[in-house]
C-alpha cells in the first residue's frame, strides 16, 4: 500500500513554499476492501461517527491520517458520493433537497440526479492522509487556497499543452463537484466550497478546493516554479478549527427519516394531511367541513397556547426569560406583547421557538399516535397556518391550501377583525402571499365563494383522501 518514501515529500514542500500552503495538501484513496485500512501506518479511526467535511479537516488542519468505511459516516448523503451507498426514496424523490435548498420536491429530485457520485460498489472504505508523508499511492490530491491561490494553480497546470479548464457546480456539495467529478473524468476539479463544509468543515470564506489526479502534481509544481521566477506570486493565510456536530446539525440531516416514518407511519392504513393557507382565507370553515366528515383534526395554534399555559414547563421558560411583563393580570401570557417584542428582535423570537417548538412536537406526535392506535385508517388533518414559513412541508403526505383573492382576503379581514383598509393591508403585506403557499399543495381549496360551495369542495378532497378516487388531481377539488 506504501509509495516509495521520498517520493512526494521534496514536491509537497516545494510546492507549499511556492503557493504558502497553510494546510496539507491531501492525498486521497479508495480502497476496494475496507480491510486495507489496516495496512496504512498511523490511520485514525473517527472516534465517532462523522462527515466527509470533518475528516477533511483533521487530514488538512490537524495533520491526521484518517480511514473510514461505511459505518463512520454521520449521513448518508456524504457516503454515497464516494459511492459506499446507495441513498433511501425520501432522498432520491427530492424531498432531503426540498427541505432546504430548492423550492419543490421536484426541483429536489433534479438536483439530487445532478450530484456526480462514484460507482456504488466499487469501494468499500476511503483513506485521508498529509501527501507529504508519502502515506500510500494517492489516487487524487486536494489543495485548499483562496482565489488568488487557485488561479495561480490554474496558470500553472495550464503552463504546459494549455487547455481551457471547465468547472462545476451543483451547489451544496462541494465534495462531489471537487472528488467524484475528479474521479470520474480524470481532470483536474475545482470546487467553491459548500455551507455544510464551510460550517462544519470550517473551510474559509475566501476558501476554493481543487482536487488533481495525482499525475497532475509535477506538471503543476513545474508551472509554479516557471510563473515564480517570471514574479506571478501571492502570499496568503489560513487557519481552521475543529468541531462537534451533535448539536449544530439541521434536522434534514439528523432525524429526517425518522421524523418523516413517525408522522406517516401513525396511521399506516390512513394519510396524514397538513391544512393551511393565509389569514381570513376561511380555513376553519374547511377544517370544521373535514372533521364533519369524519376526518381527525390536530390544530397546531390550539396546541401551541396549551403549552404555555400556567403550570407548564414552557410557560415557566418564558417568564423566566421575558419577565412578568409578559403576563396578564390572571396570570396568563400576554400573546399580543410576546408577538410584538419578538417581531422586533431575531435572537428573542429564537429563544421563544426554543422554549415552545419542542413541547409542540411532542403534543402533536401524542395526538396523532392516539388517532393511528384508534383507527389506523384514520384521515388526519394537521392545521398549520405557518407551515410554509415554519419549513415543515416535507413531513405530511399530502399538502392541502385554502386560497381566496387578495380582495376578497381584504374584505373578510376587514369586518372579522373590525380594521380598517390600511391596517388590513398591512397585517396582509407582513405574512407570505397565498400563491407561494400554492406551489407547495397537493390540493388547492378555492373559497372566494359561497360556503356551499367551499363544502362541496371539501366533501371531494375527503372522498379523495379516504381513497375513493384513484390518483390525485387537485384540479378536480
Amino acid at each position: 500500500m506504501s509509495t516509495k518514501k521520498g517520493k512526494w515529500e521534496k514536491l509537497v514542500r516545494r510546492m507549499e513554499i511556492l503557493l504558502r500552503l497553510r494546510s496539507f495538501p491531501v492525498a486521497m484513496k479508495m480502497l476496494e476492501k475496507k480491510d486495507a485500512l489496516q495496512e496504512i501506518p498511523f490511520v485514525r479511526r473517527p472516534a465517532k461517527k462523522a462527515t466527509f467535511c470533518q475528516m477533511m479537516n483533521l487530514v488538512r488542519n490537524a495533520d491526521w491520517t484518517v480511514g473510514a468505511d461505511l459505518e463512520d459516516f454521520a449521513f448518508p448523503t456524504c457516503s454515497s458520493i464516494l459511492g459506499l451507498n446507495e441513498l433511501s426514496s425520501c432522498y432520491t424523490d427530492g424531498t432531503f433537497r426540498s427541505i432546504v435548498w430548492v423550492q419543490t420536491k421536484e426541483d429536489g429530485k433534479r438536483f439530487e440526479a445532478a450530484v456526480p457520485r462514484i460507482e456504488t460498489g466499487r469501494y468499500e472504505a476511503v483513506v485521508l492522509a498529509p501527501l507529504v508523508y508519502d502515506p500510500f499511492e494517492p489516487d487524487i490530491v486536494l489543495i485548499y487556497g483562496n482565489p488568488a491561490q487557485m488561479i495561480l494553480l490554474i496558470n500553472a497546470l495550464q503552463f504546459e499543452n494549455y487547455e481551457v479548464m471547465q468547472f462545476f457546480c451543483v451547489g451544496e456539495s462541494s465534495c462531489s463537484d471537487a472528488i467524484a467529478r475528479c474521479y470520474l473524468n480524470g481532470k483536474p476539479s475545482l470546487a467553491i466550497p459548500c455551507y455544510g463544509e464551510r460550517r462544519y468543515g470550517h473551510a474559509q470564506d475566501d476558501e476554493l478546493v481543487m482536487a488533481l489526479p495525482s499525475g497532475y502534481m509535477a506538471k503543476a509544481l513545474r508551472g509554479l516554479e516557471v510563473l515564480y521566477r517570471r514574479g506571478v506570486r501571492y502570499p496568503i493565510s489560513y487557519a481552521g478549527a475543529e468541531g462537534d456536530l451533535k448539536t449544530a446539525m439541521p434536522v434534514a440531516y439528523t432525524t429526517l427519516e425518522e421524523r418523516i416514518e413517525k408522522i406517516r407511519g401513525a396511521v399506516p392504513q390512513g394519510v396524514v394531511a397538513a391544512l393551511t393557507g393565509v389569514i381570513a382565507s376561511g380555513k376553519s370553515t374547511v377544517s370544521r367541513g373535514l372533521a364533519e366528515m369524519g376526518a381527525k383534526l390536530i390544530d397546531f395554534d390550539l396546541i401551541a397556547r396549551q403549552v404555555v399555559e400556567p403550570g407548564k414547563t414552557a410557560y415557566d421558560d418564558v417568564v423566566k426569560y421575558f419577565g412578568t411583563q409578559v403576563c396578564r393580570e390572571d396570570g396568563t401570557l400576554d400573546r399580543k406583547k410576546i408577538s410584538d417584542i419578538v417581531f422586533k428582535d431575531m435572537e428573542k423570537r429564537k429563544k421563544l421557538e426554543a422554549f415552545t417548538h419542542p413541547r409542540i412536537y411532542e403534543a402533536f406526535f401524542i395526538q396523532l399516535a392516539a388517532f393511528g392506535k384508534e383507527d389506523p385508517a384514520s384521515v388526519v388533518i394537521v392545521d398549520i397556518p405557518l407551515l410554509v414559513e415554519l419549513n415543515l412541508m416535507y413531513l405530511f403526505e399530502k399538502i392541502i391550501v385554502v386560497s381566496v383573492s387578495p380582495e376578497t382576503q381584504k374584505k373578510r379581514l376587514m369586518d372579522r377583525d373590525d380594521v380598517d383598509h390600511e391596517e388590513a393591508s398591512r397585517i396582509i403585506a407582513s405574512q407570505l402571499p397565498v400563491k407561494e403557499k400554492k406551489g407547495f399543495a397537493d390540493w388547492v381549496i378555492e373559497n372566494d365563494g359561497s360556503r356551499e360551495e367551499t363544502l362541496l369542495q371539501v366533501e371531494r378532497l375527503f372522498s379523495q383522501l379516504r381513497g375513493d378516487s384513484n390518483g390525485i388531481n387537485p384540479d378536480a377539488v
